[in-house]
């Protein structure tokens, strides 16, 4: 937007200062004909016919360009792009877009040292590796979610066991008071076995923890990897709008307009130089 902007602005000081020439090279009477009129406003017509022309061509084909450049990165990373042309006719948007950018360079020209720290908006069309890295960030993240689920019901099972066990044990205290040895023998076995049990089910208890603890470790390197590549990409992203701009200052385009604005500037001195010389000879 900024560039366009700009664009537009340049180009509508060129349409005033052909209004301007004609005024300080033809406006120079007191009175005219309706043919001197008439040529007058068609000369006038031709050269911003030509001017806006221009400009529709020049804006047409810079946007071109653009989509070409988004095109060829989503081709690079096989990605299918939808596009919506009726949009671009959507009056509701385009005075939202308009709205936008009124506040933006408004408050960019009151208040610059508040744009300094006002937040960037969030990308909305990630893609790549970017993508790729959120999307194993997110699975990384369900998974976690999964052991830390299956951990607490595991956790659950111990606790339940571990109760089961001491009743158990109140149990077979009270049988070894009423029985005899053979009995005790007989309990005695059973506790083993929950024992066991008990065993096993905390030896399944520091596995998970375990795999928890790795899962962790993990996903805190592919979150330090992704912000690596994010910080990359945003480096790569800077360099590409420095280079562009560059390029933009080197097209024939640019050149062009160059030459016209001398050119313009010339006759504009040497108009006055002859009006001059029209008043001194009066």
């Amino acid at each position: 937007m900024r560039f366009a902007r700009s664009k537009r602005g340049l180009r509508l000081k060129t349409v005033d200062s052909c209004f301007q020439d004609l005024k300080e090279s033809r406006l120079v009477e007191e009175t005219y004909t309706v043919d001197e009129v008439t040529e007058i406003l068609s000369g006038l017509q031709a050269v911003v016919h030509s001017e806006v022309e221009s400009e529709l061509i020049n804006t047409a084909y810079t946007n071109v360009l653009l989509l070409r450049q988004l095109f060829s990165q989503a081709e690079k990373w096989y990605l299918k792009l939808q596009t919506d042309i009726s949009e671009l006719e959507n009056r509701e948007l385009l005075e939202q877009v308009a709205e936008f950018e009124k506040a933006e360079f408004t408050s960019s020209n009151k208040k610059p040292i508040i744009d300094i720290t006002k937040p960037k908006l969030i990308p909305i069309n990630e893609g790549g590796t970017t993508e790729l890295l959120n999307k194993e960030i997110l699975r990384l993240q369900q998974e976690n979610e999964k052991l830390k689920s299956r951990l607490k019901t595991i956790e659950i099972q111990a606790t339940n066991a571990l109760d089961e066990k001491s009743k158990l044990e109140r149990t077979l205290q009270d049988l070894q008071l009423d029985q005899g040895n053979e009995q005790d023998f007989i309990k005695a076995h059973d506790l083993d076995d929950l024992e066991n049990t008990v065993a096993a089910l905390k030896n399944e208890f520091q596995k998970t923890l375990n795999d928890k603890t790795e899962n962790q470790k993990s996903l805190e390197e592919n979150l330090a990897a992704a912000k690596h590549d994010l910080l990359r990409v945003q480096e790569q992203l800077s360099m590409a709008e420095k280079e562009l701009e560059k390029k933009f200052q080197q097209t024939a385009a640019y050149r062009n307009m160059k030459e016209i604005l001398t050119k313009k500037n010339d006759q504009i001195r040497d108009l006055r130089k002859r009006l001059a010389r029209y008043e001194s000879e009066d």
